[in-house]
Parts: structure tokens; sequence; C-alpha cells
């Protein structure tokens, strides 16, 4: 076959004809694994043209071998991602994920705890518990044996408890918080702002050391006040438009359009109807898809 010879086109066609049904799901999966949107495409994409290649007659389930083979490239994927995250400058947050009709089953909150473990870990606790794949499946795809694969997804379990919710904020009332924190922050009510942060509360803002964000989280109730009373001084001089309103990476959030004209993503986790933790993405290579 040459570059230009119909049967290639009819192979790339009829590749595309089983792999385009399954890209979401699969650049889902990728994403989950990476935080990444561009890379999870990347990863997508490659499965693809590996797929072109496969004798795809011989594929009893597509979407499990699509499954599979994203995985194991995902895994590739990390060893340099860890590199990245590591060298990265201030807070590493994932690129955020905009949904207005259903919440993830993968909160930010633990998929920040989902990139403290090792990557089998990570593959062996999504491919268990929240694509409720059996281990002889899981252990199909990293390579392990299914009594090592348990131990993996137990031991990120462990890891993760305490980032799982332990109850959902109900969709109506998550917005309205959301509503209310846009409302108070941009206007400088740090009285109607307090009443909506927990003593406890911390902030999280990714600027990737391309737009100005906190070098570090900033934690408690009293630290986070000062630096929203400085915030709204800007908003109140510069403006800040709000976008949309929606769950972010599975939490009620907004996009706003700030005054330097770019983006920015936040996300309220919420407990016992207070505000625990605020998670602002800035970073402009993070927020393209959304444009």
């Amino acid at each position: 076959m040459t570059p230009g010879d119909p049967a290639d086109g009819a192979n790339a066609a009829d590749a595309a004809a089983s792999f385009d049904p399954l890209r979401r799901v699969l650049v889902r999966v990728a994403y989950r694994m990476l935080g990444s949107i561009a890379d999870a495409e990347d990863v997508v994409q490659d499965a693809f043209i590996r797929w072109m290649g496969t004798e795809r007659a011989e594929v009893r389930v597509p979407e499990a071998f699509l499954r599979r083979m994203v995985m194991r490239l995902c895994l590739d994927q990390l060893k340099s991602a860890r590199h990245r995250h590591e060298t990265y400058v201030g807070p590493w947050l994932p690129d955020p994920v905009i949904d207005d009709d259903e919440q993830e089953d993968v909160t930010l909150p633990l998929m920040l705890a989902l990139e403290r473990l090792s990557p089998l870990e990570r593959a062996a606790f999504l491919l268990h518990d929240v694509f409720g794949l059996d281990f002889d499946e899981v252990a199909a795809t990293i390579g392990r044996e299914p009594a090592a694969c348990r131990q993996l997804a137990a031991r990120a379990r462990t890891h993760v408890r305490d980032a799982r919710p332990r109850f959902r904020v109900e969709k109506q009332r998550g917005l309205e918080i959301a509503n209310a924190f846009f409302a108070a922050s941009r206007s400088g009510d740090m009285s109607a702002l307090g009443a909506l942060l927990a003593a406890d509360v911390s902030l999280h803002a990714d600027g990737g050391g391309k737009r100005p964000a906190a070098g570090k989280p900033v934690l408690g109730f009293d630290r986070v006040m000062k630096v929203h009373e400085y915030l709204a001084d800007l908003f109140r001089r510069n403006g800040s438009t709000l976008v949309r309103a929606g769950f972010v990476n599975g939490l009620p959030g907004f996009v706003t359009l700030e005054a330097d004209g770019e983006l920015q993503t936040t996300a309220l986790e919420i407990e016992d109807g207070k505000i625990v933790g605020i998670y602002v993405v800035r970073n402009p290579d993070k927020l393209r898809h959304l444009h």
C-alpha cells in the first residue's frame, strides 16, 4: 500500500468508523490519568494511528481493547509528566473541564490525590474503582498479576479516601453558592464572602508562571479573606465578567473573563454548606480548549 492508494483511505475510513464513537470516552480515560486535555487528546490520536494498523476483525470488544491501549500509552506518558509537575511554577491543577449537566465521578480534589500515587496505583484505582473492571481485566491492561492489581488498588484507595466526597452537594445549591461567591468576591462584600467560607478553607491558584497567582496554597480563613480583599479591589478597578456557571471538574464553579482578556476558572469544594476549597486555574495553556 502506497501513500495516496485508495485502499489506504478506505482503511482509515474503516478504522475511524469504529473508533470515533469511542473517542470521547477514551479522552475521558486518558484525561483522568494525565490531568491534561492536550496530552489526553494526543494519546488518543496515537491510539487511533495504532488502531489503523491493527487486525481489527480479530478484536472482539473494541472498547476494551482501545481502553487497554490508551491506558498503556498513559502509563508511558506519565513518566515525563511527573517530571514536568515537579518543575512546575506554583501549584499544579488539572486542566479544567466544564460540565453543565452532571457532576463528575472523579472530582478535582480526587484528581489531585491521584497525582500523589504511582502511575500503576492510579491506573489500578481508576480501572477498578471508577470504571468497574474486574481485576483480571485490570491485570491484562497494566501487565501485572490480578493479586498485585488488587494490592495496588487497595493502597490507592487508602491514599485517596479523604479526597472522595462524603456526600455530594445538591446541584442547584452548589450553583447558588458558586454564584454567591462570584458576586461577593467581585463586589468586595467581605461580610457575604466570609459567610460562605469554612474556617479551614484553602485557596489554590494555578498560573503556571504565565499569569500572576499565589506561589503556594493559601491556608485558613483569615489568609484567604486577606487575599480576596486585595483581589476585590483589583476586580472593582479592572473588571471581571462572568462567562458561565457550571461544574468544573465535578465541583460547582464558574468561568470568568478577566481584565487581561484571558479566561479563568474557579471551582469550589463544598462541605456542610461551606466552601472548604477554592481552585483557580489561570494558566492560559490550560484554558485554550475552553475558547
